[in-house]
């Protein structure tokens, strides 16, 4: 499969990735190859080769500021808004160059949406939240249809029994929890192909991160998610695939660059990792 990203405004048609072409195999999603992203001279990551695969949650861990953010940002060029950032290597999506000076950023977005470490709901309504994106999309009509979309978004987000009789009730009232599944369901109704969550419950407390977690492994039936999280019991909980990032020091320049140490299936990352810079930070002798 090698849709024709590079013609993502004009044909969309041959790009209905997620409603015609998505299966339920371990497909690859993403290819990244030999990734680099520098911001000016800074280089923030380094060397970066990974394989993201359909209907999986990835979870990336390692210490503060190894480049896990930098990296989940490189899927959908939200490095892009970075004036100075710049990126060299290879990243793919479904086959197709990701960064292809044809590709629209914005649709990008659309189909690889993301969700923040602090649930950053517009002020407007609980309906509106949802309903924001299709309708500047202009893909879903007001009435009947919108508002099946913003039910069934809600509905995925685990939200709907919580907010279906206060819908037009501002969503800056909602607790944090409810906030970031709001949030989640806003992404989810631009009917995305792949999900990104940037510490989506550092901000929670335990009882709300535990819908989120259980969230999480829902959707992965219908989506592809990559999450950042400092919590390793966490990624062990929810992932299917654990990469773990470190951090390379030039001594000269006292510069720290962000390294891909492994990657594999999250049971054999926690108890038989191959690195032992994997092991020592699963155990918690640094980080």
């Amino acid at each position: 499969m090698n849709p024709e990203i590079t013609d993502m405004k004009s044909t969309n048609n041959e790009l209905s990735l997620h409603n015609d072409q998505k299966d339920k195999t371990l497909n690859r999603i993403f290819e990244v190859d030999d990734l680099n992203v520098y911001y000016d001279d800074f280089r923030a990551i380094r060397d970066i080769t990974i394989n993201v695969f359909a209907n999986e949650i990835t979870a990336f861990i390692g210490p503060s500021g190894c480049g896990k953010t930098t990296m989940l940002r490189s899927f959908n060029r939200m490095n892009d808004l970075i004036p100075s950032a710049k990126i060299t290597g290879n990243l793919s999506y479904r086959g197709a160059n990701l960064y292809d000076k044809k590709v629209d950023p914005v649709e990008v977005r659309r189909r690889i949406g993301m969700v923040f470490q602090k649930p950053n709901p517009f002020p407007k309504s609980i309906y509106d939240n949802v309903a924001y994106g299709p309708k500047i999309a202009g893909n879903v009509k007001k009435g009947k249809e919108m508002d099946n979309l913003v039910e069934t978004s809600l509905k995925k987000a685990a939200l709907w029994d919580e907010v279906k009789d206060r819908l037009k009730s501002s969503a800056l009232g909602m607790s944090g929890g409810q906030q970031q599944r709001l949030c989640i369901a806003r992404a989810i109704a631009t009917n995305p192909d792949v999900v990104l969550m940037d510490e989506p419950c550092s901000a929670l407390d335990p009882i709300a991160t535990g819908k989120i977690e259980e969230l999480m492994t829902q959707l992965k039936e219908e989506y592809t998610i990559l999450i950042v999280t400092h919590n390793m019991q966490q990624a062990a909980r929810v992932s299917d695939k654990t990469a773990f990032f470190s951090v390379e020091v030039e001594e000269e320049s006292d510069s720290r660059t962000g390294i891909l140490v492994e990657i594999g299936p999250t049971e054999k990352i926690f108890s038989n990792p191959e690195d032992i810079r994997t092991e020592n930070y699963i155990t918690g002798r640094f980080g």
